[in-house]
């Protein structure tokens, strides 16, 4: 269900038809990249966490990892991801389907720096399956990225 919200999402932009469903599992970054055609750090990666203030999602560089003591500098909290059973209630999207988009509670969007080694990056649309070409730009415009961060480091 949660590919329909995202396209119904993307509906305001003119962007519903870009969102891609394909007959394969994108749901890790490994599989994504192979699907796509791309390098994984191209793969954005988001990232369901806890912090003091409630849930917010992270989306990286699919060739990059949370750093703790970088997390810590700018959200003042350890890395707690959002318990497994929780994920659809409180993105709205399934596990290998989270995305920056139409989703549950208004949570924050925080975007990493590491996106921004690529000019196109391929973010999940709220299936195992899917996925939509954005630039940096595109991105932070449609997710509504509250900040843009550096928590990350290469894997």
């Amino acid at each position: 269900m949660a590919i329909e919200d995202v396209r119904e999402y993307f509906k305001q932009f003119n962007r519903e038809n870009d969102v891609i469903e394909y007959d394969v599992s994108t749901a890790t970054v490994a599989l994504a990249a192979k699907v796509v055609g791309v390098e994984e750090g191209q793969i954005a990666k988001t990232l369901a966490l806890n912090i003091k203030s409630g849930s917010i999602l992270v989306v990286l560089a699919g060739d990059h990892k949370l750093n703790h003591s970088k997390f810590n500098k700018e959200f003042g909290c350890s890395i707690e991801m959002v318990k497994f059973k929780d994920v659809k209630k409180v993105t709205g999207h399934p596990v290998g389907g989270v995305c920056p988009f139409g989703n549950n509670n208004g949570l924050k969007i925080y975007l990493d720096i590491s996106l921004k080694n690529y000019d196109y990056v391929f973010p999940g649309c709220g299936s195992e399956n899917s996925g939509i070409k954005l630039t940096n730009e595109e991105l932070n415009k449609y997710s509504n990225n509250t900040k843009w961060v550096d928590v990350s480091v290469p894997l």
